[in-house]
């Protein structure tokens, strides 16, 4: 596994213990691993929301392929997340992202995001799947006082260069909106994007990726990766699969023992989700917070929030480095008092599910889709910055169409095409990490 994470993340065996996982519609489907010697045109590497999506993609165009998903349907980040189909899946910013890319690029790019998000609403509609959708469009909500004028800042920059027309927020009008909070202090709100459940997401790009002809093998792990003159040869613990090209698509947990070609190129990091029992009427009420709009704070070691339409809120954050089981134990403390200090009104309500997984960082903070090797016969789609609901299923397809034809990189923005380039010293990518939030965790309390 990537060098920079503990083992105890990598439980393939079991599920996380996730609201998600105790609340999702049954896969009912087969996914049996991998047995014996097997052969396929694609091999995907990952069952989640980028493999299904680009699975489907080349199914419904008559290609045999096969996804290897070392757990289960949706095991890791795909079904773990907090739910957030919107844009937003870059660290880099808009002024460095122009600096770098151009301007025409940075609008397409832009664009992208936002059909990322329609298309995830199409494929609820067109596959039948039940995601618990929800809300309309998402907020940005100022944590200290000085970042009200940023928002402000913000508003006008995004009207200006892409024409994205957005509402900024006072504090009474939170208020009146049901976006209250004693670290509220206004708010930006976009009309794009909505909430779904993640886990039932998957499972039902899962059964449209098999209908249209697609074999999933869950419990495959893939631990041996050949390159050969007829093909690649991905070994599993119980089979063999050749393919001609592969499609990598593990994200945060992608293996660079076995996946050389992305190794010391990407940065797992952790985001931890908790969600509490069921909230009466007057609990939402007492606090403040009645919308189900999603919504995040202006933090860089952001938190990310929203009500369930059951009534469950789900309160997520960035932040901690030690992926083991201890770690997890007193990250589950901080996470806790973070929550109480911003929904105060709910410290005694009862915490049901708390989980932790994997997001993924590219060294030049944008995400990735394109070929590997100059033969073109490895492809990722990779590194949503946190934010893979919507890009993660776009880029699926779109790296599915540049493997089928050659004309669908005009699709794509240059930002997402032009390099996956390594860390410098990748070795010392935790330290780099622990830095970074030693600085983020200064900036956010200035």
């Amino acid at each position: 596994m990537a060098s920079t994470t503990h083992p105890h993340a990598f439980h393939f065996t079991r599920a996380v213990d996730s609201y998600w996982e105790a609340s999702a519609d049954p896969l009912d489907l087969a996914t049996p691993p991998l047995t014996g010697d097997a052969r396929c045109e694609v091999a995907i590497i990952g069952a989640g929301f980028t493999g299904l999506s680009a699975a489907i993609e080349l199914a419904e165009s008559g290609v045999d392929v096969r996804v290897l998903e070392a757990g289960h349907v949706g095991w890791g980040a795909s079904g773990r997340n907090g739910g957030f189909a919107c844009i937003g899946s870059h660290k880099l910013s808009y002024g460095r992202m122009i600096e770098t890319y151009g301007l025409e690029a940075t609008r397409q790019y832009y664009a992208n995001m936002r059909q990322s998000v329609e298309l995830v609403r199409e494929n609820l509609t067109r596959f039948g799947i039940d995601a618990w959708a929800a809300g309309d469009g998402e907020v940005t909500l100022a944590h200290l006082p000085g970042r009200v004028e940023e928002l402000r800042a913000e508003q006008a920059y995004l009207a200006k260069t892409f024409g994205d027309e957005t509402e900024f927020l006072t504090k009474a009008e939170l208020v009146a909106r049901g976006l209250d909070g004693p670290g509220f202090h206004a708010g930006l709100k976009g009309d794009v994007g909505f909430g779904i459940h993640p886990l039932n997401y998957a499972r039902g790009l899962a059964r449209a990726a098999a209908k249209a002809g697609a074999r999933i093998h869950g419990r495959s792990r893939l631990i041996r990766w050949e390159e050969t003159p007829e093909g690649h040869h991905l070994h599993t613990a119980e089979g063999r699969l050749t393919a001609k090209q592969v499609i990598v698509a593990t994200n945060g947990y992608t293996p660079e023992d076995v996946s050389p070609r992305h190794a010391g190129r990407l940065m797992p990091t952790l985001s931890s989700i908790l969600v509490t029992r069921p909230l009466t009427e007057e609990e939402r009420r007492e606090q403040g917070w009645t919308s189900p709009l999603m919504a995040y704070d202006s933090r860089k070691l952001l938190h990310y929030f929203r009500l369930l339409p059951n009534g469950r809120f789900l309160f997520g954050g960035r932040g901690g480095t030690d992926a083991s089981n201890a770690g997890e134990a007193a990250y589950r403390v901080v996470m806790t008092r973070r929550f109480n200090e911003l929904f105060p009104a709910w410290a005694k309500v009862e915490v049901t599910h708390y989980w932790r997984g994997f997001v993924c960082l590219a060294y030049d903070l944008v995400p990735f889709v394109g070929a590997l090797d100059e033969k073109k016969t490895v492809w990722t789609a990779i590194a949503y910055h946190g934010n893979g609901v919507a890009m993660g299923s776009w880029s699926g397809r779109a790296v599915a169409r540049l493997l089928l034809t050659k004309t669908a990189r005009d699709e794509l923005s240059p930002v997402l095409t032009r390099r996956l380039s390594r860390f410098p010293l990748p070795a010392f990518r935790p330290l780099y990490l622990k830095g970074a939030y030693v600085w983020y965790g200064w900036q956010d309390g200035r």
